[in-house]
């Protein structure tokens, strides 16, 4: 069961938040979408390339109105309304989806009077996100979140002139001027925020450690870019492949860092070779949740970035919206947290009030917005006494005392 678990939060996370991946085809083969007819605006597939909407529940005030679409024959209503479309019929991405629409209807339900939320679920956002977002747009939308996935995310963007305020739930290169912006959690962007959070500490010299996983290759490939932006300098690369003595003979000068560029299995075999003299520095990938307590304390003073919602509990602006029930797994908690911060964003968006709104202090970090794609900024933290903790908690235990080493440790 571990293992199994283990390789389907790799999938998740290659599929939903590395830059290269996309979405995975369904086992049954998908009827292919009918010809788009002319438009002025844009080539959209017609309305009948999937069927109509029909309501299958309300929540009753004073929660806004939220409705499940499902794509079964019948007449649609017109009516204003915010969509989702996610991939919730999706063998691989459907868990990650519940998830994710979760919370986007937690936020929801504690907007006064706000306007319903239709979700539209799919299984091969690829082939359909097209036609059901011309379904949604015909029923009424007037603003919509998703898809999830790389690939859908790609498929919508290939329509040009988008005029209703759309927030893709993944990040993708395109440039837009329209009402087509992006969101999404690249842990590319935490390996810069961790560049630049070493900076400001002094760092001056970093030594990679990672692995041969594709996420890790990329978690060091980006921060090696920041960090030499910064003006920092690069030691040197180290792929670790079982034999822990090179990381052994990492100089310990002040001023050298590490910057672990692994997920939490590899990283707690890895720290303990690490010199207790460098401050070691990684991503959320690292911290599978303070319920890990055994797992926290192999990775002792670990710096890293993460969300309010998962180092901050206390935080006021987490403390407003409602947990899972039951607790979900800590990576489809930090998706429920985006589904929460997507619902918020898309608010502004339709509002046209991102200019004064943001940043906004988000469930998922400090999010702003620049050219279309909305960023956010973790919160900085260190693994210390077992514990993952905000360094500006409050919580925070005191610094232990740094194990001394002999005379004869590299410098």
């Amino acid at each position: 069961m571990a293992s199994v678990l283990k390789w389907t939060r790799g999938l998740l996370l290659a599929a939903l938040y590395v830059s290269m991946f996309g979405c995975a085809t369904a086992p049954a083969p998908t009827p292919p979408v009918a010809a788009p007819a002319p438009a002025a605006q844009a080539p959209l597939p017609p309305p009948a390339a999937v069927p109509p909407p029909v309501v299958t529940g309300v929540v009753a005030e004073p929660a806004p109105v939220v409705i499940t679409v499902a794509p079964v024959a019948g007449a649609a209503s017109a009516e204003a309304h915010i969509a989702l479309i996610l991939p919730l019929k999706s063998p691989v991405f459907g868990d990650a989806a519940e998830a994710v629409q979760q919370g986007f209807l937690a936020a929801a339900k504690l907007q006064a009077n706000g306007l319903p939320v239709r979700v539209y679920p799919c299984n091969d956002e690829k082939i359909e996100v097209k036609a059901l977002y011309q379904q949604a747009i015909n029923a009424g939308a007037v603003a919509v979140a998703g898809p999830l996935t790389r690939n859908g995310v790609a498929a919508l963007a290939n329509i040009p002139n988008i005029i209703v305020p759309t927030l893709a739930l993944n990040v993708i290169e395109s440039k837009r001027v329209d009402e087509l912006y992006f969101f999404g959690l690249p842990p590319e962007q935490e390996a810069r925020q961790i560049a630049q959070l070493a900076t400001k500490a002094g760092m001056l010299s970093a030594t990679i450690v990672r692995t041969n996983t594709y996420l890790s290759k990329r978690l060091a490939q980006e921060f090696a870019e920041s960090w030499k932006r910064a003006r920092g300098t690069i030691k040197s690369e180290i792929v670790y492949s079982g034999d822990p003595d090179s990381l052994q003979l990492i100089p310990t000068a002040p001023g050298n860092m590490v910057f672990l560029a692994a997920e939490v299995d590899q990283a707690r075999l890895l720290r303990p070779y690490i010199s207790s003299l460098l401050p070691v520095y990684a991503t959320s990938q690292i911290f599978g949740g303070n319920a890990n307590n055994l797992v926290n304390y192999d990775l002792a003073e670990v710096h890293f970035v993460d969300m309010p919602w998962v180092v901050q509990p206390d935080h006021a602006a987490v403390m407003v919206y409602p947990r899972a029930t039951p607790p979900l797994p800590q990576e489809m908690e930090r998706l429920y947290a985006f589904g929460i911060d997507a619902y918020r964003l898309l608010l502004l968006l339709s509002r046209h009030t991102t200019h004064s709104a943001l940043p906004l202090d988000g469930v998922t970090g400090k999010v702003t917005l620049s050219d279309h794609l909305f960023q956010r900024e973790g919160v900085a933290s260190v693994l210390r006494q077992g514990q993952g903790i905000a360094l500006d908690s409050k919580l925070l235990p005191p610094l232990l005392k740094p194990q001394t080493t002999d005379s004869k440790s590299p410098q």
